[in-house]
């Protein structure tokens, strides 16, 4: 019999291949071998039984929401007609997966959006822009929607459960570990989710919109090239923000922090979205007149540790006056990147804090004599 490697392996053999994965998307980001040590939390859970009435209600209304990422639904019709099939048999289908807001007592369904997606489009009557009827199943259900169903099998139908686990975050209170955790650790369907696309998801608000705004910068769009599938360049703009914002508060791992920001700028007001927005706006497009499409390859790839102390060496330099001009950027830029002690916090260890501050240290000094 074989024996089942331990998680911690698992999760070392992820990252590696996250790591990987970025790198032939042309993007070195270290913090993705990074591991996020020991995080103790404290959950509650219970479990719920919902009637499928209730659950295409409370779909319906908004109560229970499917977060907002990459992977929507990718059910055929078959296949969604072959769960609606299995509650007509009564047979037992398998359970959701809910985070409960304190704030709202919404839930965030963390897996089961198929099923919950598919029986609203079966109670609406339409799926992917179609009549949604029944397809691939037996007599008398064969062809059915909804509104013809035998008046039996609707409230057989109505009357089904669907078993869910309803969890909640008790401590800690400042940022929500346990979700990123949980979507981390629950394989929905053999798509993980990027840390950005989870954060995208957990986060959702003021300013992760600004984030997505801000990725369509033309300046930004020309310097990495093409939008990310993944949300990595959502994130390179997360990661600015935090470390112009808060880097003297920096403590790793990188994407604890980047998550505890992120919740935390969601509360902020919109003179301070607006604020950081032309911060960002200004830096890139000097980066992009005075570089240009090389910025930030230190060597080929898009090195995100050289992203993050450029940008926050150049922006704290644009903060204290005049615009310096493109040949003098250039040039600091040059002799920044050639520099052995700025490439090493680049390329090694690049989430440990002395390298964080050393290499955004070192860009500060640089570009503050253009």
């Amino acid at each position: 019999m074989t024996a089942e490697a331990p998680q911690s392996n698992r999760d070392d053999d992820v990252r590696k291949d996250e790591f990987d994965l970025a790198l032939e998307e042309g993007i070195e980001d270290e913090t993705l071998l990074e591991d996020p040590g020991a995080t103790k939390f404290s959950i509650s859970s219970y479990g719920a039984d919902y009637t499928v009435d209730s659950l295409v209600k409370r779909m319906r209304g908004g109560a229970f929401k499917v977060p907002d990422f990459q992977r929507q639904f990718v059910w055929t019709a078959k296949h969604a007609s072959k769960f609606i099939e299995s509650l007509l048999m009564g047979l037992p289908v398998p359970g959701v997966f809910l985070y409960k807001e304190a704030d709202t007592n919404e839930h965030l369904v963390i897996d089961g959006q198929q099923r919950l997606r598919t029986l609203q489009a079966f109670y609406d009557g339409v799926l992917r822009g179609k009549e949604f009827k029944l397809q691939g199943v037996r007599e008398p259900w064969l062809n059915r929607t909804y509104k013809t169903l035998d008046a039996a099998d609707v409230l057989k139908l109505d009357d089904s459960i669907v078993h869910a686990t309803v969890f909640k975050q008790d401590k800690p209170e400042d940022v929500l570990d346990s979700i990123y955790f949980v979507f981390e650790r629950i394989n929905t369907g053999g798509i993980r989710l990027s840390p950005q696309e989870i954060r995208n998801c957990i986060s959702l608000g003021p300013f992760i919109e600004r984030v997505r705004l801000l990725n369509k910068d033309s300046s930004w769009r020309a310097v990495f090239a093409s939008e990310n599938n993944r949300a990595k360049d959502e994130e390179l703009i997360v990661r600015f923000f935090a470390l112009y914002r808060d880097g003297g508060k920096y403590s790793r791992p990188m994407n604890g922090f980047l998550n505890k920001f992120s919740a935390q700028m969601n509360k902020v007001g919109d003179a301070e979205l607006d604020r950081l927005a032309g911060v960002f706006e200004r830096t890139i497009d000097k980066i992009n007149s005075a570089v240009g499409s090389r910025a930030f390859r230190i060597i080929r790839a898009l090195n995100a540790a050289a992203f993050d102390a450029v940008m926050v060496g150049l922006a704290k330099r644009l903060d204290a006056g005049a615009i310096p001009s493109d040949e003098n950027v250039a040039a600091a830029y040059n002799s920044l990147i050639a520099t052995d002690e700025f490439r090493q916090a680049c390329e090694r260890a690049t989430a440990d804090e002395e390298n964080v501050r050393k290499r955004i240290a070192l860009a500060t000094e640089a570009f503050a004599e253009t």
